[in-house]
């Protein structure tokens, strides 16, 4: 699997928290039936890994599934057994060198040049750019300057307009949590998370 051309051609990842596993799993197959293919599960959710599993064994390769918030080697090993296709993390932490000796994708946290360059050399697939609402897209785009080729994937507080303007500054894809899934994860509206995912995926392109 080629993460960052996953990336690249579908330019959106959900962000779905896992408290509540049922919901959790219905948002799932509502996002994949909606045309949303890669989705990150943070493992400070209460159940990641059981709602891991169970998507993964429902969805198959209908889904690219990963795991956000991994720390240690033990998170890895976990999230790999899951059925787990790639690995967020929010800095350049243990994960990162383990995740590289499986041969899981990792995109890693980092926010400053310094971290940039850590996050490269460290072996990251992609760095994730965050939080991306502190410095928003001209700081993306500042950040391009010395990095050209480093693929950025914005997460955090990142809504429709952000993502588009995310994306114009050269991101390579957006990572979007709760103004894609709003309270669906939480037992809400599925409709309305069915009508959010056309809008996103319809501007985005």
């Amino acid at each position: 699997m080629n993460l960052c051309e996953l990336l690249e051609t579908h330019r959106l990842m959900a962000v779905v928290p896992a408290d509540e596993p049922e919901p959790a799993l219905a948002s799932i197959r509502v996002l994949v039936d909606a045309g949303v293919r890669l989705i990150e599960v943070p493992l400070t959710s209460r159940d990641a890994v059981g709602v891991l599993l169970r998507a993964h064994a429902e969805l198959g390769g209908d889904a690219v599934l990963g795991a956000g918030s991994v720390l240690t080697d033990a998170d890895v090993v976990q999230v790999e057994q899951a059925g787990g296709a790639f690995v967020v993390t929010p800095a350049l932490v243990p994960a990162v060198a383990e995740s590289v000796r499986l041969g899981l994708p990792a995109l890693v946290g980092a926010l400053t040049p310094a971290e940039v360059v850590s996050a490269s050399l460290a072996g990251a697939t992609a760095v994730k750019l965050f939080p991306a609402s502190l410095g928003g897209p001209d700081y993306l785009r500042t950040l391009r300057e010395p990095f050209p080729t480093v693929p950025f994937v914005p997460v955090g507080g990142v809504d429709l307009d952000a993502a588009l303007a995310f994306l114009d500054a050269g991101a390579l894809a957006v990572g979007v949590g709760a103004p894609l899934l709003g309270d669906a994860p939480h037992g809400g509206d599925l409709a309305a998370l069915r009508r959010r995912v056309t809008t996103f995926r319809s501007a985005l392109g």
